[in-house]
């Protein structure tokens, strides 16, 4: 069924509305870029005076566009977990690895929460296998 604007009540669009074609713009972007059309070079020069004079706001979008912004870079991180294969001691030993340095904290964290996440999938496939398991015994009883 379809609804207002021609699309379905998922959002998709209705049969015979293929929506807008590939590579339109938003009318508004289209006014925009004409009014700007031909003025970038007075306006960024406005801009880094602005910012020169201690505009903060200026300076901000001067160095958003001058200094990209920095990503996190996923460093490779050797953790001996002790002998211990088990996640629990994984967790432990990416604890130790952050309290001596070794690793940056907010990255120990993100590892230790996918060692978490990792467990509750452990988990859910072991409670699938047993289940699994416990209706094939029921099945034998019951021929």
């Amino acid at each position: 069924m379809t609804r207002k604007y021609g699309r379905n009540t998922d959002g998709t669009f209705g049969k015979g509305n293929p929506g807008k074609p590939k590579g339109a713009r938003n009318k508004a972007t289209l006014v925009a870029q004409a009014l700007l059309e031909g003025e970038a070079q007075e306006i960024t020069r406005k801009a880094v005076e602005l910012a020169k004079a201690g505009d903060t706001v200026a300076l901000r979008l001067c160095l958003e566009r001058i200094v990209p912004s920095l990503k996190a870079v996923a460093p490779r991180v050797a953790v001996d977990a002790g002998g211990a294969n088990s996640l629990t001691g994984q967790a432990r030993a990416l604890v130790a690895a952050a309290l001596a340095g070794e690793v940056a904290p907010d990255v120990a964290a993100q590892l230790v929460q996918a060692l978490g996440t990792t467990a509750r999938v452990e988990e859910v496939e072991d409670l699938r296998a047993r289940l699994e398991a416990l209706e094939r015994a029921m099945r034998g009883r019951k021929t």
